[in-house]
């Protein structure tokens, strides 16, 4: 059972796996599959190949990359290991964190665990007390900082709890640990990235690495206490339910390897075409209302992967063209034809007040399709496909388990992985995990990106 102490600190060193729910156990195998899956498929992109390189040249050490195989250390394998998976915008998120917790958690958790031995149970529970530091950081820096900060500014708190708990530290030093992360964590500018995509992506990479490097720092003296977001009275309510409320719970995963806040238009787009049968050659119009931030994924010629996934028009010209988003869908080799610009070119933006007071909790979006014919016809309100409350099934999980690892993982290793949803109790152990991740590259080709 838990202790009674329930500040963060102990939370963070007294909670186990038999007093954690089952659903949020559960919880924590989707995240923990599904983080995998975009890992592996992230793996195929030039950010990834950069960081990797970097990780193995400044970061050496006894670890093995991950889907890669080169011995770094932890701080070298959060780093790249993040970067790998927000290389691909198509992992775990929070509606009101507007923001992501397992793209740096995972790789953080591997390196602290490193190859050392425990159940499964015991890494999943690793990881949910990282979830429930990371995303109440979030909704305490959200409630107190006035810009819109990237992800890499609170998972980091989440990663630096993981490291903590892994290494016993004493609450002296695991609060010592929160407060360097927070004051050392990487308070970007989101707005930036959606305005000019690069490979900085959500700042989860030094999210990451900030997190393990608070923990190496506290761990030998260096002090940084207080962690603002945790301990000012302003946000004590946000921590008051820490151990009782379960914010992992409120995650919602993609179905599409783009910025989530393309994903309702899309998905209303779908909704007209399939309802309809409109013949895409047809389709002289493209009018998408939906709220202010998704209004600014304006760029329709992107030149690369990076900037494709934060661009609304082409995310809707694809789905159209495809039927859905597939990581392969992103490289310019596929992108880049008429037909695909021809669409993407037909995408307006109209921005609607009502869609905005929604936001974040909710994301909404309406699509009008003008014809060629003078015909026009409009789709009901659609929300992204995957929120808590309407989320993806663990089948849906499965499968694009299958499809992301396909090109690094054999048919075995895929096996394996899957069987930590469908069969738990036969699931292999993180340490078994860490051999079929090291061994299982199938020599599939790149998807996105250069060559690597």
């Amino acid at each position: 059972m838990m202790e009674k102490d329930i500040s963060a600190p102990g939370f963070i060193h007294g909670l186990r796996a038999a007093s954690v729910p089952a659903d949020v156990l559960q919880m924590a195998r989707r995240c923990f599959v599904d983080t995998l899956a975009v890992w592996a498929a992230g793996m195929q992109t030039e950010a990834s190949r950069i960081a990797r390189n970097h990780a193995a040249k400044r970061y050496p050490g006894t670890l093995p990359l991950p889907f890669d195989g080169r011995r770094v250390n932890p701080v070298g394998l959060a780093f790249s290991g993040a970067a790998s998976i927000d290389a691909l915008d198509a992992h775990d998120g929070h509606q009101v964190c507007k923001g992501h917790a397992s793209v740096a958690l995972v790789p953080a958790l591997m390196a602290e665990l490193g190859t050392g031995s425990c159940t499964l149970e015991e890494f999943l529970c690793h990881l949910i007390v990282g979830e429930e530091i990371a995303l109440r950081a979030a909704l305490s820096l959200h409630a107190t900082a006035p810009d819109y900060h990237s992800s890499g500014a609170w998972n980091a708190l989440g990663c630096a709890a993981i490291a903590c708990r892994l290494r016993g530290l004493t609450r002296e030093q695991t609060g010592e640990a929160l407060g360097i992360a927070e004051y050392y964590g990487p308070r970007a500018p989101m707005m930036r990235c959606i305005d000019h995509p690069a490979m900085v992506k959500d700042s989860s990479s030094w999210g990451a690495l900030t997190g393990i490097s608070a923990a190496d720092l506290a761990e030998d003296g260096f002090t940084g206490a207080p962690a603002l977001t945790v301990e000012a009275p302003e946000v004590a309510d946000i921590w008051s339910d820490l151990g009782s409320r379960w914010r992992i719970l409120e995650n919602n995963f993609k179905a599409f390897p783009v910025c989530r806040w393309a994903h309702p238009p899309i998905e209303a787009a779908l909704s007209l075409v399939r309802a309809r049968e409109i013949p895409l050659d047809e389709i002289a119009g493209i009018t998408v209302s939906t709220f202010h931030e998704a209004t600014r994924l304006t760029a329709n010629r992107p030149a690369d992967s990076d900037t494709a996934q934060y661009s609304l028009p082409l995310a809707v010209a694809l789905a159209l063209r495809f039927g859905t988003i597939l990581p392969e869908h992103l490289s310019p080799d596929l992108y880049d034809s008429p037909d695909i610009w021809r669409l993407a070119d037909l995408v307006s933006f109209e921005e609607c007040e009502a869609f905005n007071e929604a936001f974040p909790a909710e994301r909404y979006a309406k699509v009008t399709l003008e014809l060629k014919n003078g015909g026009q016809f409009t789709s009901e309100t659609k929300a992204a496909r995957g929120n808590h409350d309407a989320p993806l099934t663990d089948q849906e999980l499965i499968e694009k388990l299958e499809l992301y690892t396909s090109p690094v993982c054999s048919p075995e290793t895929r096996a394996s992985l899957a069987s930590i949803l469908t069969d738990p109790a036969n699931a292999p152990s993180p340490e078994e995990i860490v051999v079929l991740l090291q061994t299982s590259q199938s020599g599939g080709t790149n998807l996105i990106g250069p060559s690597l």
